[in-house]
């Protein structure tokens, strides 16, 4: 495990959510300050705002293939598909990995569970680590990173 994973798991445990793990582990590889990296990502935890879509941790994913392989250039409709394939490529790995690419399949979530969730984030003590898969995908997807970019 490298030592992006690692710190993708420890900011988990220190109280990001998913996403904002994951993208500040990598945001220092970018010039990109904690404060920033935390307010880019702030808003894709819990699944997009806690709407248990899309895994926190694989949109920080997309934002750090964003910082590697995309591009500023509205015309560049080459690297614009390098970094589809790219996030493509890591969307498949991640799914292999983990099972599924959404929030509430990787937490097992029913429709009456979500029902009732709000969007206020749940209390971090150590029942909700215990019963959470996310500090270990979150370091899962960082570790798919680290294979695919370096450290």
């Amino acid at each position: 495990m490298g030592e992006r994973a690692e710190r993708a798991y420890e900011n988990f445990m220190d109280g990001c959510n998913c996403a904002q793990a994951v993208f500040l582990a990598f945001a220092d590889r970018y010039g990109i300050d904690e404060k920033t990296a935390l307010l880019l990502s702030s808003g894709f935890g819990g699944g997009m705002g806690r709407m248990r879509e899309v895994c926190g941790a694989f949109s920080g994913m997309v934002m750090v293939c964003g910082m590697e392989t995309g591009t500023a250039d509205l015309t560049d409709g080459v690297q614009k598909a390098i970094n589809y394939q790219t996030v493509r490529r890591l969307a498949e790995q991640f799914k292999a990995e983990n099972g599924a690419l959404y929030c509430r399949e990787l937490l097992g979530l029913t429709q009456k569970a979500m029902a009732q969730e709000g969007a206020a984030p749940a209390e971090r003590t150590p029942q909700y680590y215990k019963k959470r898969p996310c500090p270990e995908i979150v370091r899962a997807a960082a570790e798919l990173l680290e294979k695919e970019f370096g450290d």
